[in-house]
């Protein structure tokens, strides 16, 4: 035993087993990483010839918290809606183009993904975006208070007015602008999509004409994460197909 140790270098060892250890943490992270999103498709929707380097991850099942059921991932359910758009290049990687009103379909940069339709919740089971109305102890501390300031589209028209603010409460930051619009109806706005003057709160991507065909949320309180993907793509959809102007020039 002294004779094998005295010509065996356990340093060298021991950086082996590292090796071994690091490529097989690096080889397990990336299956897991494959969990979503996986198996991979073409941009026609049909099965990828090449799904990666790794053996496909095997289905695992996580429960999830607040009592909203289990999910298994991988499990091969792809994007299930028929999109308004065609190929017009062969080659892979090539854009595919819109068929019909992008901003409508939710495509190209009005793209949304298809999260589950339900609240994102807090830490203690309870909606993470609330109305400020609904919330004590929140209050604008800095800025204007754009509640009551008039809503301002792209082209000047007024399309109504700031009905309300809908605060992220564990980080205590105001995600949307609640608007009244003059037929009575309410749409969020974003709050990164808007821009609070003296006066008016400005919002650049829309035209007036398309504020009545934002996406609503179904509770006038409550907005789910789906919700939340449409009414945020529609508004930056508009950045680059509100006008044919848009298309053709930078915004």
């Amino acid at each position: 035993m002294e004779l094998f140790f005295s010509n065996f270098d356990l340093a060298q060892l021991c950086l082996y087993l590292f090796w071994v250890f690091f490529i097989g943490l690096v080889i397990y992270l990336q299956k897991e990483n494959n969990r979503e999103g996986f198996p991979l498709e073409t941009e026609a929707g049909d099965m990828a010839f090449s799904q990666g380097p790794y053996p496909p991850t095997k289905p695992k099942t996580f429960k999830l918290p607040h009592g909203r059921g289990e999910v298994t991932v991988p499990n091969g359910n792809g994007d299930t809606r028929k999109l308004n758009l065609e190929i017009k290049n062969v080659a892979n990687g090539s854009p595919l183009y819109p068929t019909g009103d992008p901003m409508d379909d939710g495509v190209g940069a009005a793209a949304w993904a298809e999260r589950r339709d339900v609240p994102e919740l807090d830490a203690h089971g309870k909606p993470k975006i609330r109305p400020m109305s609904d919330l004590k102890g929140f209050d604008v501390s800095a800025g204007r208070d754009p509640r009551g300031m008039s809503v301002v589209s792209a082209d000047r028209l007024v399309v109504g007015k700031v009905k309300d603010m809908w605060i992220d409460v564990p980080e205590q930051l105001v995600r949307y602008l609640e608007i009244e619009l003059t037929d009575g109806s309410n749409r969020l706005l974003p709050m990164p999509l808007s821009k609070i003057n003296q006066k008016s709160v400005d919002v650049h991507a829309l035209y007036g004409k398309h504020f009545p065909k934002v996406p609503k949320n179904k509770k006038a309180k409550e907005v789910t994460m789906l919700e939340e993907e449409k009414i945020s793509a529609y508004y930056t959809g508009g950045k680059l197909y509100a006008s044919y102007d848009r298309l053709v020039s930078p915004v």
